[in-house]
């Protein structure tokens, strides 16, 4: 071998060399990457991995490459510990994800234990933040945010309308149901039917019945698109016409396809729409000419990563408790998202909630428009 005619000083030369050329940073990517809401999976990591290309294009995070290693936590509280736990063991440093609230609270356990900083796209639950870790982040909204949107709209539109409270009885779907029956139960707006589901239920045909016997006009739904759509196909399917309103988690494509056209009409709460931003056009086009829609969580994770690299440049270090500190006093930084900053607990400073609606497109698709102020 060559190596052994250099001289000591040569030798440690290309080994250090070496070394840095090898260095990788390691990024988990934690989502339900299987099983019912494995479309929201792929779009956090469609988004995590356009942003790192990106950043790996321009020398990486402090001249470390960022590889990802992704973890399938199947929209489980248990299977979200396992993931964190080998990502632990796996040497992973920074974490985008989890998509569930109820996922992600006790995954921020495992990591602020092991020196792991996360920022979820997706988990909306106060909890999350609220519990004072060191480690936890977000670029998306809070229910208590969101349900103030929702409660408040129901009371401007529906105020004298028969309601229904309906949720999947997760941390998300009743923190969030809970957060907007909070609103316009203080606004002097009272629910006539409080009801939980469980999750994976397929036929709500009693649910349905009790509805159909209060005479319900507007159904609020706390939970995601699976059980959602199910339950607006099946109120058509049972003649009943109801307004259905609901969060974040519906945002989907996929919502249509369950509940056909009885969607149309549907409200939901989720952010400012940031594929509609001229800034993000060319990024919004590469993901298309990809055949991708980077829709609901997608430029929610690619703004995580670019978080995650700019407060990591602005801290001069990769170390995930001086980047925490960088994340909360030393932006905002530039994203998808617009100028994005944290405050103290973690929370991103966005604009806040504002209301979809569900319409039936010329070509005969559907999806989810930007109410206009007011509407």
């Amino acid at each position: 071998m060559r190596l052994k005619f250099l001289s000591g000083v040569a030798v440690a030369a290309v080994l250090a060399w070496t070394a840095t050329a090898q260095a990788e940073l390691l990024m988990g990517v934690g989502a339900p990457m299987t099983g019912p809401n494995a479309t929201y999976g792929q779009q956090i990591l469609k988004g995590a991995e356009a942003a790192i290309a990106e950043i790996n294009a321009n020398g990486g995070i402090n001249g470390e490459q960022v590889k990802i290693v992704i973890g399938d936590d199947v929209s489980d509280p248990k299977q979200g510990i396992s993931v964190a736990n080998k990502f632990a063991a796996d040497g992973v440093k920074f974490v985008i994800g989890h998509y569930n609230s109820g996922v992600t609270i006790p995954a921020s356990d495992v990591y602020a234990e092991n020196g792991i900083l996360m920022i979820s796209p997706g988990a909306t639950n106060p909890a999350y933040t609220e519990k004072g870790l060191w480690n936890t982040f977000r670029t998306c909204g809070r229910d208590d945010q969101q349900g103030i949107v929702a409660g408040n709209y129901i009371n401007d539109h529906f105020k004298d309308k028969k309601i229904a409270v309906i949720h999947d009885k997760t941390p998300y779907g009743q923190g969030l149901a809970d957060a907007t029956k909070k609103t316009f139960n203080e606004l002097g707006v009272k629910e006539v039917m409080y009801e939980g589901v469980n999750t994976g239920e397929k036929d709500f045909s009693a649910l349905i019945t009790k509805a159909k016997a209060a005479g319900i006009d507007v159904l609020y739904w706390g939970g995601v698109h699976t059980e959602g759509g199910l339950i607006i196909r099946q109120l058509a399917d049972q003649g009943l016409k109801v307004t259905f309103i609901s969060g974040d988690a519906i945002v989907n494509n996929e919502l249509a396809s369950i509940a056909r056209d009885a969607v149309v009409g549907t409200l939901n709460t989720f952010g400012p729409d940031p594929r509609v931003d001229p800034a993000n056009a060319e990024l919004v086009k590469k993901f298309r000419d990809s055949g991708f829609e980077p829709e609901a969580y997608t430029l929610y994770s690619y703004a995580a990563a670019q978080s995650l690299a700019a407060a990591a440049k602005a801290a001069g270090s990769n170390d995930p408790q001086e980047v925490a500190k960088a994340m909360k006093e030393k932006g905002p930084f530039k994203t998808a998202l617009g100028d994005l900053a944290f405050d103290e607990k973690g929370d991103a400073k966005l604009p806040g909630y504002v209301m979809y609606e569900w319409k039936k497109m010329p070509d005969g698709s559907f999806t989810y428009e930007q109410q206009k102020q007011g509407g």
